[in-house]
């Protein structure tokens, strides 16, 4: 395997460890959402890039290469959506997460 793949997968695995650590450690959902979606995503295309070079470097990257380009597509699309479906869900359901987006809102209008 090679030294960039092998940087790459490194880097995605710390990423995840550090989003699953963002989940559990942030206060509320909005916050443990966000760390979830967006070191989530950057640490699963920095996986999904080392698996890539990885099978280069083994000399059976054609096949694989179109499969991971695919999931990081697919994550591209359907994480962001996700993630914004939770915020809206979180600050709809609880009281104080409404009011927070309340305050928010208004802090940005003045």
């Amino acid at each position: 395997m090679s030294l960039l793949a092998t940087l790459l997968l490194l880097a995605g695995a710390a990423l995840l460890v550090i989003a699953a650590w963002g989940v559990i450690a942030l206060p509320d959902a909005l916050a443990r959402q966000h760390a979830a979606t967006k070191a989530g995503t950057l640490a699963l295309v920095l996986v999904c890039l080392g698996a890539g070079l990885a099978m280069a470097h083994a000399g059976d990257g054609g096949e694989w290469a179109w499969r991971l380009a695919l999931i990081v597509v697919f994550l591209w699309i359907t994480l962001p959506l996700a993630s914004h479906l939770l915020a809206r869900a979180a600050v709809r359901e609880s009281p104080e997460q409404r009011a927070q987006a309340e305050q928010a809102e208004l802090r940005s209008t003045r």
